[in-house]
């Protein structure tokens, strides 16, 4: 019996798979794998794209210790560092993403969480892009607490972003100022506000394929939207800036491994895009349906130019 073909034809008739079927697809052949990947988001996403930009709302001086983090303030590195973002900026940066096509804009904010006057001051400044700009809004935030959620989806926010990072059992191994349980209870609060979640994590943080299957399956039991698969660029200055990168084979192999946990979901080519040699198409190829476009937090990304040549060549449809 063919593995690969087998279950995606279980896929198709509505079976989730489990933990051993996931990890049976490690050793299937690749381009096999990645067809029929590519097969199941067809089936359930059609060729529905969703892409988004990110702008870093407020950099640097991190509290927490994440290993793989250029912000983190217990690390020495070479950014630049400024509180939060007024709203000109926040604004003139979504107004020209949406003029370039592109369909989501979120603001990305250092630290463990927001403070209250902080969350008043960026809901007065999406309140504004909101009236002005029709791009759907989205923000990473920390690990805030519903009433904070509700407070930016009334002003127009309806996604909110929070990465696990990495499974359950491999989390205190990358980060030991807060729990892989914050994070769930921060996405279950931003769910209870009404807001719909974007949660994924980084490969290349020393986990296991055991550890990728299980932070997916988690994924799956929390309902989100959409899962950025970030590939991790080691940043000089923290612990992980001597981590082998992963291959563009590697990423291949665990989108489509995602695909097939995930069936109908936007996954997402996220940080580490600079990476790849071919800007992540055999991905788009093997069943991801989404990306971050344009620069990230601290490194460089794609163009949007770039990313909409390549979504328009592989018959994407931007949602």
């Amino acid at each position: 019996m063919n593995c690969v073909n087998d279950l995606k034809e279980k896929i198709l008739n509505g079976y989730k798979i489990n933990k051993q079927e996931a990890l049976d697809l490690v050793k299937a052949p690749l381009d096999e794998l990645s067809t029929a990947a590519n097969e199941i988001r067809k089936h359930f996403c059609g060729d529905d794209f969703d892409i988004c930009t990110i702008i870093n709302g407020k950099s640097g001086r991190c509290s927490e210790d994440c290993k793989y983090c250029a912000q983190s303030a217990h690390y020495t590195t070479k950014i630049e560092t400024y509180p939060l973002l007024n709203t000109k900026p926040i604004l003139e940066e979504a107004q020209y993403n949406h003029s370039k096509g592109v369909a989501r804009y979120a603001v990305v904010t250092s630290g463990k969480r927001l403070s209250d006057e902080e969350i008043d001051k960026l809901a007065n400044s999406l309140d504004e892009v909101h009236k002005k700009c029709k791009i759907k809004l989205c923000v990473s935030g920390g690990l805030l607490n519903e009433a904070q959620f509700k407070k930016l989806n009334d002003v127009g926010v309806e996604r909110i972003h929070n990465n696990l990072e990495t499974s359950k059992n491999h989390f205190d191994k990358v980060c030991t100022t807060h729990t892989f349980e914050d994070k769930v209870e921060a996405i279950k609060a931003a769910q209870r506000a009404g807001m719909s979640v974007c949660s994924g994590g980084i490969m290349g943080i020393g986990e296991t394929m055991e550890d990728r299957i299980d932070m997916a399956l988690e994924i799956r039991n929390l309902n989100v939207n959409s899962v950025p698969i970030n590939r991790l660029n080691p940043i000089p200055g923290t612990p992980y800036e001597h981590n082998e990168p992963l291959t563009d084979e590697d990423m291949q192999r665990i989108v489509a491994i995602y695909r097939f946990i995930l069936p109908d979901l936007f996954i997402r080519l996220a940080g580490g895009r600079g990476l790849f040699t071919d800007k992540g198409k055999a991905c788009l190829q093997s069943g991801a349906n989404a990306v971050i476009s344009g620069d990230m937090l601290t490194t460089s990304g794609i163009s949007i130019d770039t990313d909409m040549k390549m979504i328009q060549e592989l018959g994407f449809k931007i949602v």
